[in-house]
């Protein structure tokens, strides 16, 4: 977390203040010496979304084919290794970027990719009112499905 200077938006206006904010840093997750892919997130706890993460993409199947598991913090960069060096199929080839975004993030193929994405260009300009409505319209319209 870091107290950072931000502008805050309310139906009163702007006022410029300090909040507190979270730290997302990329972690490199490394599988049997190959770059599997950068996740943005917490820098918490990164050992057990390495391995939550390489479980969830039926890299692993259990604890026990980890032989090891090293963090380097300073670097961002989880390293596992499995017994026996399975080999990744095809589809992970390629390492990919994962940002956030509430659980919707993008999804590269590589930080390039990130990197060429053209920044928008628009002349549409909209007041904190009208945002503030149209969030209230979305919520309303919205339909939870759970």
């Amino acid at each position: 977390m870091e107290r950072l200077p931000i502008k805050r938006v309310t139906k009163e206006g702007r006022k410029d203040t300090e909040d507190i904010v979270i730290a997302e840093l990329p972690l490199t997750i490394v599988l049997n010496d190959r770059e599997l892919v950068t996740l943005l997130c917490s820098p918490t706890d990164l050992k057990y979304l390495a391995v939550g993460f390489l479980f969830s993409e039926a890299l692993l199947s259990s604890k026990n084919e980890i032989k090891r598991i090293t963090v380097d913090d300073c670097r961002g960069v989880v390293r596992v290794e499995t017994k026996g060096n399975k080999e990744l199929a095809s589809e992970f080839l390629f390492k990919r970027l994962i940002t956030s975004g509430c659980g919707r993030g993008a999804s590269l193929y590589s930080v390039a990719d990130a990197q060429a994405l053209a920044e928008v260009q628009s002349n549409i300009v909209i007041s904190a009112l009208e945002v503030f409505s149209l969030v209230r319209e979305f919520q309303h319209r919205s339909r939870f499905t759970g």
